[in-house]
């Protein structure tokens, strides 16, 4: 363990996991309760539209990608919003629409780059301190979010009564739709494109196995996200496989056992 820490690139990675493991787990209990979770892959397909588009103008593609997924996100709760179509219709629209402009981008690209393939399936161990002040940003919005949890944890369980109170529910599924397009992209470095959504609803699911509260699954989200996260780096690091499928595959491990007691407990 001390051989770990003593490495400067294994500790970019644990602060980057534990961060993206808070994030995503934090917002992937919103995303479960109001059964969205294509969305996460509808936002992980879009940021790969963003990187390509960041790759082809040689720019730093997490930059990019952070604008270009907020603007997917924002268009599939506008979509939903002013037509009858469901949400999975209307993610799998953008889905597809960014993944192609991703190939286009790519294409133009002209050039083989190898980058892709790191967004691709995550690099974590080639996290930099920029990648890491991102999603610290990003961590502190969501520390100043915090007292809108409960109108969210509210209309999550109840929209049209939290509308009947008067809150503004359209207005913070938008807020909710860019933080959470905002963590897909800081989670690309740690387990890829290809499994961002695992990430984001795993933990939240394995939570909602054991909990009797929507608080208590939050908290237990979180848990179960950080220390996904940061066990499954430690494994891949000793086993010398790579990270974001080990941590991915790890917290899967966590949800099946919860499954089992689950079950047990409801005979």
């Amino acid at each position: 363990m001390n051989e770990i820490l003593s490495l400067p690139f294994m500790q970019r990675a644990l602060i980057a996991g534990a961060l993206v493991g808070f994030l995503a787990s934090y917002y992937g209990v919103f995303v479960v309760q109001r059964g969205l979770s294509f969305l996460g892959s509808g936002l992980a397909h879009a940021a790969f539209g963003g990187v390509a588009l960041g790759l082809l103008l040689n720019q730093e593609p997490l930059w990019i990608a952070v604008p270009f997924t907020i603007l997917v996100a924002i268009g599939i709760f506008w979509v939903k919003t002013r037509t009858q179509l469901g949400n999975d219709t209307a993610v799998g629209i953008f889905f597809s629409v960014s993944m192609a402009l991703g190939i286009v981008f790519l294409f133009l690209k002209r050039e083989y780059t190898s980058d892709a393939f790191t967004y691709l399936f995550g690099s974590i161990l080639a996290v930099t301190t920029r990648d890491i002040r991102m999603t610290v940003a990003v961590a502190i919005i969501t520390f100043l979010t915090f007292p809108f949890w409960r109108r969210w944890a509210y209309a999550s369980f109840d929209r049209e009564l939290a509308e009947t109170d008067h809150l503004s529910v359209v207005k913070d599924d938008y807020i909710l739709a860019v933080l959470i397009a905002v963590t897909v992209v800081s989670a690309i470095k740690v387990v890829g494109i290809v499994l961002i959504a695992a990430f984001l609803v795993i933990p939240a699911a394995t939570a909602r196995l054991l909990s009797r509260t929507f608080r208590s699954m939050t908290i237990l989200s979180i848990i179960l996200g950080i220390f996904g996260a940061v066990s499954g780096l430690i494994f891949s690091y000793y086993l010398d496989v790579p990270s974001g499928a080990t941590i991915i595959l790890l917290q899967a491990a966590f949800f099946f056992v919860a499954m089992i007691v689950h079950s047990i407990q409801n005979r």
